[in-house]
């Protein structure tokens, strides 16, 4: 073994060890419920009074990392994605998490195998938060997707038996389950604490990035802005948002065998390496050999990963 690596792989070892008790000591500290709430319920940091930052969570908490995500453009995103994902979590304390997963799987590894194994496993690991969010994400958007017909029928009904716009809301928030009904009540706390309906209305598109709620918040601004019979406009509304996701209900029932067959292709190379692996290890571990050898299992992996991906975008039908 060359000079080099064990001071490497201590080197190693120990930053994976700093960085584990530094993200459980910054996801320790206390947090600013009352800011959250209220950014939340869409009102803004310049929207209400100004107040006094915490100096030691300015200095040591996670608002710094948040800085550092925010100069590469990482920041916004992350904390849309984990807001649509309905995760009470900051950017900073995602991307902690995610360091201390690689950071585990970084130490299991180099203990287990060696260096080269303790990469790839801490790779897999920091990815696993990520198809986490993005999972949760997708679900919680297909799960407000499905209520919106219900929603517009509420809305339709409510309006037309005399309600405004904003009790009729309030009646949404009573009859319908989440996340509708959870979106529905922060659209109702930000209009009572001050904020303008049509605001607080956009910042729920925004929260939950569907593109039929936001055809739904463009009729009510244009209603606003021109009057008009808003029932009868949702009632459109409704109609179109229906037949769309029942021609996504058939496209998926189309394409159920092709997806079936890209999570079978992707997972039976795995499997069938486990069970080799645990049959004779020595046989399986003869590809990561030093050398040349380990660019197989790399690029075999690389594959099967680009084919799961292309097989996932030629059955994502939009409609």
């Amino acid at each position: 073994m060359p000079t080099g690596i064990p001071v490497i792989t201590a080197v190693l070892i120990g930053l994976a060890v700093i960085l584990t008790w530094m993200g459980l000591w910054l996801l320790m500290q206390p947090r600013d419920v009352i800011g959250e709430r209220l950014e939340s319920y869409g009102l803004k940091s310049e929207q209400r009074e100004q107040r006094p930052v915490d100096d030691t969570r300015n200095r040591y908490g996670t608002s710094r990392l948040a800085k550092i995500l925010a100069g590469f453009g990482l920041g916004p995103r992350l904390a849309l994605a984990l807001t649509r994902a309905d995760l009470r979590l900051t950017a900073a304390e995602f991307l902690l998490i995610v360091m201390a997963f690689a950071a585990f799987g970084f130490v299991i590894g180099i203990l287990r195998v060696g260096v080269w194994f303790g990469l790839v496993l801490a790779v897999i690991l920091g990815v696993l938060p990520f198809l986490y969010l993005g999972a949760r994400r997708r679900r919680r958007l297909r799960d407000f997707t499905s209520q919106l017909p219900d929603l517009l029928t509420l809305l339709v009904g409510a309006l037309r038996a005399g309600y405004g716009l904003g009790q009729a809301i309030e009646v949404v928030v009573e009859r319908l389950p989440p996340p509708m009904s959870t979106e529905m009540e922060k659209v109702t706390r930000a209009v009572n604490l001050g904020l303008p309906l049509q605001q607080a209305l956009e910042d729920a598109v925004e929260r939950i990035g569907s593109e039929d709620f936001s055809m739904v918040v463009v009729a009510i601004n244009v209603h606003y802005e021109t009057g008009g019979n808003l029932a009868e406009t949702l009632e459109i509304i409704s109609d179109t948002v229906r037949d769309r996701l029942r021609m996504l209900a058939e496209i998926r029932v189309l394409t159920a065998q092709q997806r079936f067959t890209g999570y079978v292709l992707a997972a039976l190379p795995l499997f069938t390496a486990l069970a080799v692996f645990l049959i004779n290890p020595g046989y399986i571990m003869d590809l990561f050999q030093p050398g040349w050898i380990r660019l197989l299992p790399a690029g075999a992996v690389f594959l099967q990963v680009l084919g799961f991906f292309v097989i996932r975008r030629i059955v994502d039908i939009e409609v």
